[in-house]
């Protein structure tokens, strides 16, 4: 008990600053208070992200105020469909005097990414992230070279129907932690943000956190208590995309055709954690694992032709299912 008191006077100290990161973001960007967080989740808890949106929705500026906040490498990497994957990890050079290869390191060795339009570039160059956000190493000619730590890729995508763009690859999906799908600000955002970037002086932030500190965070956020039925809990939502007959939810087995992998299961855990963390609790509720539920499923729950026919999207399976799975 003496520890969880510990942790948790840790937890109020260190989340305090995250309130602070907060508020130097949002001086430059007005409202997407649920994009704010989930980013800020995703720094804590060390997972990518992939934010879905129509153009001009502050996607790009709300990744790169992130980064302007923290001190470390960020480098923004535009996605085009003539983009190739050397562009991104790296090539080899021939040097004729020295009559060998040297490495030229592509953009990605950096500690925050943001793959702008990700979905822009086929799926050659989007496969190029796969080992760097998985493995956080890329591999260039016949060695490997590690990524500085932390790594983390911000992607930002428009929509799939709009023209131009390339369907992400399954497997480039599952290694975002959070798919977040944000939406128009109200009439009052607007008009802030009028006021706010139509001005000649564009709104500045300060540095709140050091990479040190990050990695600090992030280690603090993966050892919080989490009990056993709370853990039962999660399995049994993810298990439930997979086998929904099993939980008396019969009328979702022909509207899905894969259920999400063991890797939601355990970005479900981390990212529990980390929002417990940033509401400066050293456990995890119920509560915390259905806040973050969505954003971990979404891009993990493929629903069949059924569904869509139906006009049903995974969010909506996702909440049969939290409706469903008893809460411990």
């Amino acid at each position: 008990m003496s520890d969880i008191k510990e942790l948790t006077a840790i937890v109020e100290k260190e989340s305090a600053l995250l309130r602070r990161l907060d508020m130097e973001i949002s001086k430059v960007v007005v409202g997407q208070k649920y994009l704010i967080s989930r980013l800020i989740l995703a720094l804590i808890s060390n997972g990518h992200v992939l934010i879905e949106g129509v153009p001009g929705l502050a996607k790009t500026l709300a990744v790169k105020t992130l980064a302007d906040c923290i001190s470390g490498d960020f480098q923004r990497i535009q996605f085009t469909p003539d983009l190739l994957p050397a562009d991104i990890i790296g090539t080899l050079i021939y040097n004729p005097g020295r009559s060998e290869f040297s490495v030229k390191k592509g953009p990605v060795f950096a500690n925050v990414i943001l793959a702008d339009e990700v979905n822009r570039a086929p799926a050659k160059v989007q496969s190029a992230l796969l080992e760097a956000m998985q493995e956080r190493q890329v591999t260039i000619g016949d060695n490997t070279y590690r990524l500085p730590l932390p790594f983390i890729v911000f992607a930002t995508q428009n929509p799939i129907e709009q023209e131009g763009t390339y369907p992400l690859p399954e497997a480039q999906v599952d290694r975002f932690m959070l798919k977040l799908k944000i939406s128009y600000p109200t009439k009052e955002e607007e008009i802030l943000i009028l006021d706010r970037m139509s001005g000649w002086e564009m709104p500045t932030v300060e540095k709140v956190f050091s990479l040190e500190e990050i990695l600090s965070l992030q280690k603090i956020v993966r050892e919080l208590y989490i009990d056993d039925k709370v853990k039962r809990y999660i399995v049994d939502i993810v298990n439930a995309t997979r086998f929904p007959e099993k939980y008396g939810l019969d009328g979702l087995k022909n509207l899905i055709t894969y259920g999400a992998s063991p890797r939601a299961s355990i970005y479900l855990a981390i990212a529990a954690r980390a929002w417990a963390f940033m509401y400066g609790r050293a456990f995890v509720l119920p509560e915390d694992v259905k806040a973050i539920c969505y954003d971990i499923l979404r891009h993990r729950v493929i629903v069949s032709y059924e569904a869509e026919a139906e006009g049903m999207v995974s969010d909506d399976i996702i909440k049969k299912i939290l409706e469903e799975v008893p809460v411990p």
